[in-house]
């Protein structure tokens, strides 16, 4: 019995009491909350529907518990009820009835945890977005793992998630990449204001290999034209086969430039100067944000006819609202956060809702340790430490796991040594051998005579049975949980746990008989609990993006 089940059942003996006149006409909550009681030894559920509801119906909250007491016990499924305190309600479930969830789990396979609470939606997630100047860095790389964890886990709500990188090839820091290119092409010093690191060297070699283009004898200004309009682009080859080999890919590269070759950005500044929005001082356009909660109004035009940055940003957000987008998220590094107040204003701007139509998920900094001593340089990058370093130190699993298993709001420090170990302190190889170990369980069984070919789920009754059920039971709150508040790190710790219930079971419960012995029902039994915890391990660790292994 889920909580879904026990909620609906709750509301179901409400309105029968109401209907029998055994309570008033106090109106009645459309879902009753139930929670897992902090101290197992208080039972399976519990609810506070009588504190909650006990006023309205001009009743203490421990009398109304009592009233409610009977008709939950009467309940299917439903071993004993107790009533704690002011009026909490315990439930604890017959063996039988918790034990079915391993038959149930099994026969929804990769369904199991999924659920409709964004069912219709259609969501933008914008992530990564690396300028085309270098290779993606760590902030990047967690970027990348929690943003692609996190459209998988919307996709498991319902929603229709459209992956999106934004590619910024218009502005300053382009023409600064072109330059760096041909100094190197010319055997120059890398300008002071570009970019330096061995992946400068790579690109211009390979510009100059697949060209045959003699660029000494080409004016310095058609030059730098010609190593930005192919530099770019190999540099972009690159980011995108790197995102690839993390498992993150993109349904939508979205080129800064187009907004300004389509005139997308004239359009934006049209449609909000007719909704009276714009308005023109000292020879420049401005848009009055400061009205929708800016700290003040903000350059769109500037008084040379330059175009500011947000200039695209307002085209941009327009033209996914005009692609059909319901919700717009933003995933951006923690040097944007002045940045959040006058993307609302401009979402407000348009007539649409902050924090609905438009969300911003800030991310904090991640630091790679080595022996316990900071990672500050990349040998190809020259400056920082990128994603390719992380995934050559520990392997794409691990690197991935590891940026999405902390809350994006806090700094993280990730331990290149831990991540190697193959032992219980290293968190993606707990959760990884506990799917192996279910592989092989089931395999050892197989071998045994082993099969599902009897189900007799009272028979689940040791402790660490209940413990292990109880956790696989948690999935689809840990998705719906993990979708409303945007942290994919709850599907991490989640799996940990229940690595933890599935070890310890294991450590407890035979799923093969001794040696010589006949298989009887409780092993049968037990191997549909040892493969409903492999669903649910595979379950969760794909949508993190992370294998899971049959053998380690």
């Amino acid at each position: 019995m889920t909580p879904a089940d026990l909620s609906a059942a709750l509301l179901g003996i409400l309105a029968n009491l109401q209907a029998s006149a055994a309570l008033g006409d106090g109106i009645l909550p459309t879902e009753i909350a139930i929670e897992r009681p902090k101290n197992r030894d208080h039972g399976d559920w519990a609810t506070n529907v009588a504190m909650q509801l006990a006023g309205k119906f001009g009743m203490n909250p421990r009398a109304f518990a009592e009233v409610l007491a009977p008709e939950i016990s009467a309940l299917e499924g439903v071993e004993k009820v107790d009533i704690a305190g002011p009026g909490f309600i315990n439930i604890t479930l017959s063996a039988g009835q918790a034990g079915v969830l391993a038959k149930t789990i099994l026969a929804a396979g990769a369904a199991y945890g999924r659920g409709t609470n964004l069912a219709g939606l259609k969501m933008n997630l914008e992530f990564v977005s690396a300028n085309p100047t270098g290779p993606i860095h760590i902030g990047g790389a967690r970027w990348a793992a929690v943003g692609d964890s996190l459209a998988r886990i919307f996709e498991a709500q319902g929603a229709t998630v459209t992956r999106e990188y934004y590619f910024n090839d218009h502005g300053a820091q382009i023409d600064r990449f072109a330059n760096s290119l041909l100094a190197s092409a010319l055997g120059e010093p890398a300008p002071e204001d570009g970019y330096g690191g061995a992946y400068i060297h790579e690109i211009a070699a390979r510009v100059l290999a697949e060209t045959a283009i003699d660029v000494v004898k080409l004016p310095r200004d058609e030059a730098q034209e010609f190593f930005r309009a192919n530099g770019v682009e190999l540099m972009f080859q690159e980011i995108r086969q790197e995102l690839h080999d993390f498992g993150v890919d993109f349904d939508v590269y979205f080129h800064e430039n187009s907004l300004y070759e389509s005139k997308a950005v004239e359009r934006a500044i049209a449609r909000l100067r007719e909704l009276g929005h714009i308005f023109e001082e000292d020879g420049a356009t401005w848009l009055r944000s400061s009205t929708f909660g800016d700290d003040r109004d903000r350059v769109v035009i500037k008084s040379d006819g330059e175009a500011a940055y947000i200039a695209g940003d307002l085209a941009y957000y327009l033209d996914k609202r005009e692609r059909g987008f319901d919700r717009c998220i933003y995933m951006l590094g923690a040097d944007h956060h002045g940045y959040v107040p006058r993307m609302m204003a401009l979402c407000a701007a348009y007539g649409d809702e902050p924090g609905v139509n438009l969300e911003i998920l800030i991310g904090q900094m991640v630091n790679l340790m080595r022996d316990g001593e900071p990672m500050r340089m990349s040998k190809r990058a020259g400056t920082v430490v990128t994603m390719q370093d992380l995934v050559e130190a520990v392997g794409k699993d691990a690197a991935r796991y590891a940026l999405t298993r902390s809350s994006i709001n806090s700094n993280i420090d990730i331990d290149l040594e831990q991540l190697s170990k193959k032992s219980n302190d290293n968190p993606v190889f707990y959760v990884q051998y506990a799917h192996a170990r279910t592989a092989q369980v089931a395999k050892n069984a197989a071998s045994l005579g082993v099969d599902l070919s009897e189900f007799e789920p009272s028979l689940l009754e040791h402790l660490s049975e209940g413990e292990l059920l109880a956790k696989l039971n948690d999935l689809p709150r840990v998705l719906a949980q993990a979708a409303e508040f945007r942290e994919p790190h709850r599907v991490a710790r989640y799996l940990e746990e229940v690595a933890g219930a599935y070890h310890r079971w294991y450590d407890n419960c035979r799923v093969t008989p001794l040696s010589g012995a006949a298989p009887e029902t409780v092993h049968r039994t037990r191997l549909w609990l040892n493969n409903a915890a492999g669903q649910v391990l595979k379950n969760g660790l794909d949508l993190l993006g992370v294998d899971a292994p049959e053998r380690m």
